[in-house]
């Protein structure tokens, strides 16, 4: 597959057929992950995979949670709510066969002192993300699906994820990424904005 075929087909995959992955696959996709560029050469990141059944189930109680207090967030009535809750509980929308945790270490840097602190951070958000990003395109070379899940990220479900992968609080939660072959044929959604709408040349 070419990469810009990789870049065409990927889109966010919510419904996964119940049909595990293999470790090898995983640690292809992590293999794809850290070969993206990485702030001063840190490597400051962590992919904890949740593949157990107990682990999943919890994880997915979590996104579920997350989700809702999104929607709340954005004041959307209580049947909308009920209509989202039988999409996870009911369709299992998010429900699947592994889910990827990515973090990064705040206590691993480069620059010293309180004044790089959040410079620091953001370098290393960063370098999380473009691990994403790598790992959800190779994804798709493999037939597989992926969406990002930044939910987790609300006070009180974060602590949560990373009680879960036996972290501390020195590490952040970038994103959760479900993993799974996908239910439906993936249908990739054209961009609102077009290249004209987002690039300026000086």
């Amino acid at each position: 597959m070419e990469l810009d075929e990789a870049i065409t087909k990927r889109t966010s995959v919510r419904y996964f057929r119940d049909e595990p992955i293999g470790e090898e696959t995983i640690k292809t996709l992590v293999e794809a992950a850290v070969r993206a560029p990485t702030a001063s050469g840190l490597e400051n990141w962590l992919f904890v995979v949740f593949q157990s059944e107990e682990a999943r189930r919890k994880v997915f109680d979590l996104i579920a949670e997350g989700m809702v207090e999104y929607y709340r967030a954005v004041n959307l009535p209580e049947d909308k709510i009920g209509k989202l809750k039988r999409r996870l509980y009911e369709e299992g929308m998010y429900r699947a066969p592994a889910y990827i945790a990515v973090f990064i270490d705040r206590r691993v840097r480069f620059l010293k002192g309180e004044q790089f602190d959040e410079v620091e951070f953001i370098w290393s958000v960063e370098s999380a993300a473009m691990a994403i990003e790598n790992l959800m395109l190779k994804a798709v070379e493999l037939g597989l699906g992926t969406v990002y899940i930044g939910v987790t990220n609300f006070k009180g479900i974060e602590e949560k994820v990373l009680q879960l992968a036996g972290l501390d609080e020195n590490h952040y939660l970038v994103g959760l990424i479900p993993v799974g072959y996908p239910k439906d044929e993936p249908k990739p959604r054209k961009r609102r904005k077009g290249v004209e709408d987002v690039v300026v040349f000086l």
